[in-house]
């Protein structure tokens, strides 16, 4: 991303191709627990919006309930948020996207928020393919209600005040590739780089961008066998390749071998970049993914990266005819029927 530095008498400010810097898309001090992954994951926020120079005011923020949906807060202050009921974000989302489909929307919620009383608007969500980044900061546990097992906490996990967990949990990037989302990613928040990339891509898809972030809770969940802990990630994450997203105004320019890369265009003509650690990955191949999942699981690996990506499905807003002018600011006799219009719909009933 290209940057500038704007000179103001002896001090000089780095700022981004729009002129902002990058305190400019900072939100409030944290109130979460020191060291919580959330707040790893606010920063590359912060830096991937910087980076690709997004206006601010541009940009809706969306959560619902939980540790995971104060993070909003604590990133771009200058955009317009809305903190929903528990597990009702995505239909907020669909609503505030449709009125003025030229924003850019970023939903955060959580593990709780999102795969349990939130698993029915995450999968209609999914299936409509709403433009949409929606990132599950990825605990395993109820922070805010004093550390209850989640439905992604592993079978045989032992919380203090709460026994041991006897459930299998649910996957959350598996349950995004069959619920039909158009982009499904993983990452680790002890990974920023990676994080920030993912984001990056996330941000230019034109349809729903899911991205399951495993984010220790320091605090309930910070047992280091624990699989949502920073020891554990950092011992067996498995990232699929390296990552490198590349923005429309700037020049392709990377040496690699035939059959290394996955090159991978986007709907505003910006490419993700994908280095392959694994020669036969595909991204695109939802069939060999799944078995990559599951075989994932099986051996208690954690895979990180872009796990699927399709730019060909339309969004949520191509199957409608919708106007240039967003909905939210059409006049009134635009939104009103002409009387004779409505004298002939009458006529047409009775």
């Amino acid at each position: 991303m290209a940057q500038k530095t704007a000179v103001s008498g002896s001090n000089k400010m780095q700022v981004n191709i729009i002129g902002l810097s990058k305190s400019d898309y900072r939100g409030e001090p944290s109130t979460l627990c020191q060291g919580c992954g959330h707040n790893s994951i606010s920063s590359q926020i912060i830096a991937a919006c910087y980076e690709l120079g997004i206006q601010p005011e541009n940009l809706l923020k969306f959560s619902g309930i939980g540790c995971s949906s104060k993070s909003p807060t604590y990133f771009l202050n200058r955009s317009f948020g809305f903190n929903g009921l528990h597990g009702r974000m995505p239909s907020l989302a669909t609503g505030a996207m449709f009125a003025d489909t030229s924003l850019v929307g970023i939903a955060v919620s959580g593990d709780g928020d999102t795969v349990s009383i939130g698993m029915g608007q995450f999968k209609h969500v999914m299936r409509r393919n709403l433009p949409l980044v929606y990132i599950i900061e990825n605990n395993g546990v109820y922070g805010l209600t004093k550390g209850q097992f989640s439905a992604t906490a592993e079978p045989g996990l032992e919380l203090k005040g709460h026994g041991t967990n006897p459930y299998m949990p649910i996957d959350i990037a598996w349950e995004a590739v069959v619920g039909r989302a158009t982009f499904v990613a993983r990452s680790f928040a002890g990974d920023p780089k990676q994080v920030k990339e993912l984001l990056k891509a996330a941000i230019s898809h034109e349809g729903i961008a899911v991205l399951d972030i495993i984010s220790p809770c320091v605090t309930f969940n910070n047992r280091d066998d624990s699989m949502h802990s920073y020891a554990w990630g950092k011992n067996h994450e498995a990232p699929l390749h390296e990552l490198s997203y590349v923005p429309p105004r700037e020049d392709i320019l990377i040496d690699y071998e035939a059959g290394e890369v996955i090159d991978v265009t986007m709907h505003d003509g910006s490419n993700i970049i994908l280095k392959k650690l694994e020669n036969d990955y595909d991204p695109t191949n939802r069939s060999n993914i799944l078995c990559m999942l599951e075989e994932a699981n099986k051996q208690n690996w954690l895979v990180t990266g872009l796990i699927y990506i399709d730019t060909d499905q339309p969004s949520l807003f191509d199957y409608y005819n919708l106007t240039d002018t967003p909905l939210n600011r059409l006049s009134e006799n635009r939104i009103r029927p002409p009387e004779d219009s409505i004298d002939k719909v009458n006529a047409m009933m009775f």
